[in-house]
């Protein structure tokens, strides 16, 4: 199976493994006249750390808090700040920039260079090169509260959305002139993102639909115990984010994790095994994918206690109750053309009882482990998957769980044409 697109290195966000994610791509960042540059450099440097070409456009205004030095540094390419500027061999810049772009980003996008770029106005280096770009641009407004609310912004902004530029709306705090509002320009991990969104991966996703579950249920016992199980969630996170790069509609059901949920993903937090079956159900009939990577509860308690259970000399037993199995139903009821992929955790028999599972629960596809392989199962970063349909079995040797959703999709959209 071919390998769609991984990460490494990338510390600011966790997403690992075995080559760069933007390796070949060439990234202009524009930076105009306001405070928020100061932030920019920290994004280069993330870029570039990912193998990116990137190359600088500053503004007289950006000139104003950034010196062109830092980005050189950082980049290896020369700033251009002069439309017109003369190199050996002649160049025309902004047009040879604009063919060679993968992505533009505008960070920060002040009001008046968002004002001048949805009136087509080119009347500088970064203006003259964004008209000309075919690749997506995206804009980050930077402003006081007041300005980015004042209406001629707004319908700038506006315009620009209608000619297909991404806007990266703006963060609320404290801003620079010591007013409190809607103004401050998202941090450079979050712009990262949107760069990452754009360009990591081949969109063969794109129109599909895809749930997925992640995480371990929590029952309860009584208010302050519970019953569960040592699944971090990290596996159904790779496989949401995974979905996401490569340009799916993803919903996530998560039980509680100790990992920050992958950006553009619909979250629903869920606590139990019945408030999971509830919303999967729910939103089952509108997924052609789902992948029930969570670890949910079989059995639950038969009653909650109102209050703290006291310790008492003796033993004590908790009668259980059996929990709806969510994969059966999603089995007998999917709708045509739905793809339903389960997952098999496992300490004996990995196949016999993987395979067992496939066909009781009427599913397409299970992704095996097992508990006592090294490298597999709950909490760590890597995962030993075999992949089982119906006619074959196939061995993945050890990888990082992104690595692993990335192969698990990969068998997804074979099998499902």
């Amino acid at each position: 199976m071919k390998e769609m697109c991984y990460n490494e290195a990338v510390d600011f966000y966790p997403l690992k493994g075995s080559v760069f994610l933007l390796s070949g791509k060439t990234i202009l960042i524009g930076v105009t006249g306001g405070i928020a540059a100061y932030k920019v450099p920290n994004l280069v440097s993330m870029l570039v750390k990912q193998h990116a070409d990137v190359h600088v456009i500053l503004t007289k205004g950006g000139e104003q808090f950034i010196p062109p030095l830092p980005f050189e540094a950082l980049t290896g390419n020369r700033v251009l700040t002069d439309t017109f500027e003369r190199t050996q061999p002649p160049e025309i810049h902004h047009i040879a920039l604009a063919k060679k772009a993968d992505l533009l980003l505008i960070a920060p996008a002040s009001a008046d260079i968002i004002g001048k770029l949805a009136n087509g106005i080119a009347d500088d280096m970064l203006t003259s090169t964004v008209l000309p770009c075919r690749c997506p641009i995206l804009f980050s407004p930077a402003m006081n509260d007041r300005m980015y609310a004042n209406p001629i912004v707004q319908d700038n902004m506006a315009k620009l959305r209608h000619y297909g530029f991404i806007q990266i709306d703006a963060a609320v705090g404290h801003l620079a002139c010591g007013d409190d509002g809607k103004g401050k320009m998202p941090e450079p991990a979050e712009l990262y993102q949107y760069i990452e969104r754009e360009l990591a991966c081949e969109k063969d996703m794109a129109g599909m639909k895809l749930l997925v579950t992640a995480g371990a249920t929590q029952e309860a016992i009584d208010p302050v115990r519970y019953i569960t199980n040592h699944s971090s969630g990290k596996m159904g996170y790779a496989i949401a984010k995974a979905a996401m790069l490569r340009g799916a509609e993803v919903t996530l059901v998560t039980g509680q994790t100790a990992i920050a949920p992958p950006p553009f993903v619909k979250v629903v937090p869920i606590v139990s095994a019945r408030d999971m079956f509830e919303a999967v159900t729910a939103a089952a009939p509108e997924q052609d994918i789902i992948v029930k990577a969570a670890a949910v509860a079989d059995y639950t308690p038969e009653t909650v206690a109102d209050q703290k259970i006291k310790k008492k000399d003796g033993d004590m037993s908790i009668p259980l109750k059996r929990t709806d199995d969510i994969l059966a139903w999603l089995g007998k009821n999917r709708i045509p053309g739905q793809f339903l992929c389960g997952f098999s955790m496992e300490t004996e028999n990995m196949l016999e009882n993987s395979r067992a599972k496939l066909a009781r629960k009427g599913i397409d596809l299970i992704a095996a482990n097992n508990l006592r392989v090294e490298g597999a199962g709950f909490k760590g970063d890597t995962n030993v998957l075999t992949l089982i349909s119906a006619d074959e079995e196939i061995e993945l040797p050890i990888m990082s769980k992104e690595k692993a959703a990335m192969q698990l999709l990969d068998q997804i959209l074979k099998m499902k044409k």
